[in-house]
């Protein structure tokens, strides 16, 4: 069973926009594997792999390239989780931007970066490592935040910039909608200019808001005290390995907590910080040997290795084969 810091929410919203797309609810959830009644249970759970598949289907029974465009344009209040909600409630885009980016985590394990400039704002959207999302509903998020921007403005907004390392087709529909291509980047962003990203919401609601923000404190407390120790030192890992962060200190200090205090914790569930961080590691090397695209040297890199042989011989003392045997599919 996914963990609840690694799982997505599903809303009944989801199910009333499947419908509005025409698509029968009940015919892509019985595609998709998932309980006939999922879309009316409120908040439902979904693994990475049960999510990844229900966006799959959604992509086949619809037939449609254009897909994206048609779920922005579908969007309304009523389909939205409670935190995109509340974010209509903020003064402008940089402002909604900073909310969703705080409680994203409870609706899934995706992060959105803001990085903003004297130029404008960039929007960032990263999954954990190990976990590459469907392209369709990557580009869903970068039509979202245009939609959103127009819905909550009631101006025709106009991103500067949008990159995908996977960029749709067609490419000139897209570009007709966003105003602008998307190009092809190492990451999936969507920039606005200064102006557009502090242009105010005509539906900013600051009372509202305050309604909304101690639910949603609330429940992202309740969501780090029901994620084990291990759960949140693996999510912290996902961030830290590729830039050489994998030492107990290092996600001590993301944790906020000792390394002393979080070994403690570790031992009272049955593991250790070294246990943790091997099978990280190990889960991470199938992922990046199964998707063929990188090399050993490249993956020995993003798990935190200094050295190539260093990642060799420990994947040989995991799994007793080396990367490559596991890569052709001797494994």
């Amino acid at each position: 069973m996914a963990s609840q810091i690694d799982s997505y929410t599903v809303g009944p919203g989801v199910g009333l926009l499947v419908a509005e797309l025409g698509l029968s609810p009940a015919g892509v959830l019985r595609r998709a594997g998932l309980p006939a009644d999922l879309f009316a249970r409120g908040q439902a759970t979904l693994s990475t792999a049960q999510f990844f598949s229900l966006w799959h289907v959604l992509e086949e029974e619809a037939g449609d390239p254009e897909l994206p465009l048609r779920i922005g344009q579908a969007i309304s209040a009523e389909t939205f989780d409670p935190p995109v909600f509340a974010a209509l409630c903020s003064r402008n885009l940089n402002v909604a931007a900073m909310r969703i980016g705080k409680y994203k985590k409870l609706i899934c394990p995706m992060r959105l970066i803001v990085n903003r400039s004297d130029r404008g704002t960039t929007l960032e959207f990263r999954w954990p490592p190990g976990s590459e999302p469907p392209p369709l509903m990557a580009t869903v998020e970068l039509v979202f935040w245009v939609a959103l921007a127009r819905m909550a403005t009631r101006a025709s907004v106009q991103p500067v910039r949008v990159t995908s390392p996977h960029p749709p087709e067609p490419a000139a529909v897209y570009r007709d909608y966003l105003g602008v291509p998307i190009s092809l980047g190492a990451a999936y962003t969507v920039a606005f200019s200064e102006h557009d990203a502090t242009r105010r919401f005509v539906s900013a609601n600051e009372p509202m808001w305050d309604f909304f923000e101690p639910e949603l404190r609330r429940r992202l407390s309740t969501l780090q005290i029901s994620a084990t120790t291990a759960d949140r030192v693996r999510a912290a890992l996902l961030e830290l390995l590729p830039v050489g962060g994998a030492t107990v200190h290092a996600v001590a200090r993301e944790l906020a907590v000792s390394a002393r205090t979080l070994q403690r914790l570790l031992r009272t569930e049955g593991t250790t910080f070294q246990r943790v961080l091997t099978a990280t590691r190990e889960s991470l090397a199938r992922h990046y040997l199964g998707q063929g695209r990188l090399s050993s040297s490249e993956i020995a890199f993003l798990l935190g290795y200094e050295e190539p042989t260093s990642f060799f011989r420990a994947f040989h003392s995991w799994t007793g084969q080396t990367p490559e045997r596991v890569r052709l599919g001797a494994g």
